[in-house]
């Protein structure tokens, strides 16, 4: 009979490169996938080029006022709030309104209590309050003359935008540096300039049911 050969040991290095792949495997597996940017994008409302219809002229009056484009006044809009169509108009971050000002910038980082990230609560009153505003150096505008400079107004929402945007150079050849003041995120100012380069070329107007 013949003798039984012993069974050579697999190498310890071997092993673990077996371990490592299996690993590995099933980390990969197990991964959840990463969100799919064309399918975000196709969740909006609105495609690229569309506009609703009934906020151009706004759009456009502000631009007159402050010197902003019409286009990069719209992006902004549609990056904050995809033209207000955000179930709430209130961010996590505590940003508020059609175009999501933080309330400091709003009524004015004087403000008593105004700090930080600009977050403060401010009492419905005092934050509409035109007088309280300008002494306050805040950029809140009274668009439609109703006597109050509010941030749920989309009047005044979108000129008060257009009015922070100039004073921080946007009018002057300073656009991205306005842009990247009022939301300071790198992809942000990409985005806006990249919609308001879309509808500087062609924009579709549209119909649509929101105010």
């Amino acid at each position: 009979m013949a003798k039984k050969q012993k069974k050579k040991p697999i190498p310890s290095a071997v092993v673990m490169v077996i371990i490592s792949a299996v690993a590995a495997a099933l980390l990969w597996k197990g991964l959840p996938d990463q969100p799919d940017s064309s399918q975000e994008q196709s969740s909006s409302p609105f495609d690229d080029k569309e506009i609703p219809e009934n906020y151009i002229p706004i759009y456009k009056e502000a631009e007159q006022a402050y010197g902003v484009s019409w286009e990069v006044l719209a992006a902004v809009h549609r990056v904050e709030t995809i033209f207000s169509t955000m179930d709430e108009l209130e961010s996590p971050a505590g940003a508020i309104g059609h175009t999501q000002f933080m309330p400091c910038s709003f009524v004015g980082w004087s403000y008593d209590g105004c700090g930080g990230k600009g977050d403060v609560d401010i009492s419905e009153e005092d934050l509409t309050d035109t007088d309280v505003i300008e002494a306050n150096g805040g950029y809140g505008v009274d668009a439609d003359g109703s006597g109050e400079a509010d941030p749920y107004n989309i009047e005044d929402a979108v000129f008060s935008t257009a009015n922070y945007l100039a004073a921080n150079g946007g009018a002057d050849g300073e656009l991205r540096k306005a842009l990247h003041q009022y939301n300071q995120a790198d992809w942000y100012v990409e985005e806006v300039l990249s919609y308001a380069e879309k509808y500087e070329k062609h924009h579709n107007a549209v119909t649509t049911t929101a105010e």
